[in-house]
């Protein structure tokens, strides 16, 4: 299914899918443990996953993304590689996830072409939004509206940004940076599409039911809208 979503075009395809829970891998070395977790947070709703292991050796990584691709595959969901466009080629994936330091939306275009998506980091930066949805950005990213574990010296993002997102941009828009079940509801109500989870999903005692929370709280909202 993934391979058919590809096929209408990268800004459609993160239209249709960059929504709900978006599940961040966190820096495992153990494979099966990474996996294991993966396929709870699938089951319990994750609508996107993107694999993210800043610790790993390329060999490791490799090993790692081609098994999420798989796993991915399985539930039709679409895999979003961080800050590697080779690797987005390499296993197959749906797209990559560019930071401040990961280079350029036209180079990772010119590399993966047309079908596959390409996110962005803007912190707290809506001027950033723009310029990458001029340079052919699928989506964005804001954060860290609350703090971070995983990033605790983040640039702080407000509510009020989203609301500015939501008005300007036409991108699908993602939240990221310390979001639980319990405080990301005011993030989907201020026009968050999808909310970025690593430590409060994967680090969670059951994956699976926080997972599911995640969920349920972005089917309410398209249900209300």
């Amino acid at each position: 299914m993934q391979n058919r979503l590809s096929a209408i075009g990268s800004r459609a395809l993160a239209q249709k899918t960059i929504r709900g829970l978006y599940a961040i891998t966190p820096d495992e070395q153990d494979t099966d443990s990474l996996l294991g977790r993966a396929r709870l947070a699938l089951q319990g709703g994750a609508r996107v996953l993107q694999y993210r292991n800043k610790l790993a050796s390329s060999d490791l990584r490799l090993e790692q993304a081609s098994a999420l691709q798989r796993l991915a595959r399985e539930f039709s969901v679409p895999l979003i590689i961080n800050d590697d466009a080779v690797l987005v080629l390499e296993v197959d994936a749906a797209g990559v996830h560019l930071g401040r330091a990961d280079g350029s939306v036209a180079v990772a275009r010119k590399l993966l072409g047309a079908d596959r998506m390409i996110g962005v980091s803007c912190y707290n930066r809506i001027s950033l939004a723009l310029e990458a949805k001029e340079e052919g950005a699928d989506y964005v990213a804001f954060g860290a509206f609350f703090e971070s574990r995983i990033k605790p010296d983040a640039p702080v993002a407000t509510i009020e940004l989203l609301h500015e997102a939501r008005g300007k941009l036409g991108l699908p828009v993602v939240a990221i940076g310390g979001i639980t079940a319990d405080n990301g509801k005011q993030l989907v109500s201020a026009g968050a599409d999808a909310l970025a989870v690593i430590s409060a999903l994967f680090s969670a005692e059951d994956v699976l039911l926080a997972a599911r929370r995640f969920a349920d709280m972005n089917l309410d909202r398209k249900e209300a809208t």
